[in-house]
């Protein structure tokens, strides 16, 4: 008999673009192109389009063909898309990351860029598929940690385009003074029974670096193996990062990195506490293959202001905080009594001064974050078919709508809030692994349960 032909299809490494103008909603209106790429192994006519974006990254294949949605659209015959956020990776609207460049890096323009490219997939498919793509698909957009932000509010902005969306460790609510952050570590870490230890370390290391004894401090800044050549916050700032650099690994059944990486070290009961933290952060420096100019060029906040150059996310990100949510992730204020996991000499003072110094004294301070709640956080509210998932142990718990005092957004018919219990960040839309966590196995067979419901509304 005769068989079906089988179309063979461009890997999912190849490289598309799509023309943008550089403001949607202003006077420039020169063009860029913005790069996207496509997973076509799974379609068959009439499925859906799984929209995503890397989000604060370059855009990689692991993003359409090693997550879950690769799974969800390997059983729903769906075609995966992930676009590059404008200012990062290879697509640029402007020559360089100057405060003036970076004036078209706004929420409405991100958005738009993304709408523009749905409609496009929607209505003209032969316009951005190199192979034929049923007009007027369903469209679900998937994201997690900032990309679950973008994944949320287009669904809400644009419920004509996009069907549902799922919003993993989506990062929705702005905080100016976000010392949660440091108590959501805390959290992590008194799960693990060394909180309480590591929060001593944090204030004898505090002692030192705040005695205005400049031996002792370079002494303490040679057993930590940080540089000698750091002033006392930039100190701080480094140490905070670095006993961090695990918080945001997946928790499973057999691994914990934050276990491995500081509490560890803390069950040494021979070990002062500052002896303990001493040698997790020299095992992470360590084990990270960091050098003493590498530490200079992450602690030393000095560095790169009047560098401009593409390709820096940590100038980009910088500027949105700035610009839009703050989520300045300061040591908990002493009048709080709270346990500090970070240095109380990172505080609004050490980060907001960078906000002029590296974007033109144009930039307001502090940014206003309640008029970035009321635009952006509200407009969640009443919104149906978002999924927002979130982990008990997420360093970023606190900017989740399943915040650890309860959930932030009341209002929220048709959508589901599913805190998962013992997970970090965006587990549940990371690829299937032996060892997930049950939790995380049911948080995406609720999802998948609630595209399917989508896809058939």
């Amino acid at each position: 008999g005769t068989e079906a032909a089988v179309v063979s299809v461009p890997p999912s490494s190849t490289p598309y673009w799509f023309s943008q103008p550089v403001d949607h909603f202003g006077s420039n209106s020169n063009t860029w192109k913005q790069q996207y790429l496509v997973n076509y192994t799974f379609y068959k006519t009439g499925g859906p389009i799984y929209l995503t974006t890397p989000g604060e990254s370059a855009i990689g294949t692991q993003y359409i063909d090693k997550t879950h949605f690769t799974s969800l659209a390997k059983a729903t015959n769906g075609l995966l898309v992930t676009i590059e956020h404008r200012f990062f990776g290879q697509s640029n609207p402007m020559p360089d990351l100057s405060g003036t460049s970076l004036q078209y890096l706004t929420i409405e323009n991100v958005l738009e860029d993304f709408a523009s490219f749905a409609r496009s997939a929607k209505y003209h498919p032969q316009d951005v598929f190199s192979i034929p793509v049923s007009c007027k698909s369903k469209i679900i957009f998937g994201g997690g940690s900032y990309s679950g932000n973008i994944a949320a509010w287009m669904r809400a902005k644009y419920p004509d385009l996009i069907q549902g969306a799922w919003a993993s460790s989506a990062i929705v609510y702005g905080r100016l003074q976000y010392y949660q952050f440091d108590q959501s570590y805390g959290r992590h870490l008194e799960a693990l029974g060394c909180a309480q230890s590591f929060s001593q370390a944090v204030r004898d290391t505090d002692v030192i670096l705040l005695s205005n004894n400049t031996s002792a401090i370079s002494d303490l800044q040679s057993r930590f193996g940080l540089p000698t050549t750091l002033g006392v916050r930039d100190t701080a700032g480094l140490l905070a990062a670095l006993s961090t650099t695990y918080s945001m690994q997946a928790v499973s059944t057999i691994t914990d990195y934050v276990d491995q990486s500081v509490c560890s070290f803390f069950r040494n009961k021979t070990a002062t506490p500052l002896e303990a933290y001493i040698a997790s952060v020299s095992s992470v420096i360590q084990q990270s293959g960091m050098n003493q100019q590498s530490l200079v060029q992450m602690g030393d906040s000095s560095i790169g202001i009047d560098n401009y150059a593409l390709g820096q996310v940590g100038r980009v990100w910088y500027y949105m905080a700035c610009t839009w949510n703050g989520n300045w992730q300061i040591a908990p204020p002493l009048n709080t009594g709270l346990s500090p996991y970070r240095s109380q000499l990172l505080d609004l003072d050490y980060f907001e001064p960078n906000c002029q110094s590296k974007f033109g004294s144009n930039i307001k301070i502090p940014v206003d974050v309640q008029a970035y709640n009321r635009n952006w956080f509200d407009i969640l509210q009443g919104v149906s078919n978002i999924y927002y998932t979130s982990g008990s142990l997420d360093i970023w718990r606190d900017s989740t709508v399943a915040a650890s005092t309860g959930n932030l957004l009341q209002n929220t018919p048709g959508s589901t809030i599913m805190l998962i219990q013992g997970a970090t960040h965006v587990q549940d839309l990371r690829a299937e692994m032996p060892d997930d966590l049950d939790s995380v196995k049911k948080a995406r067979q609720t999802g998948d349960a609630l595209v399917a419901n989508w896809l058939s509304q």
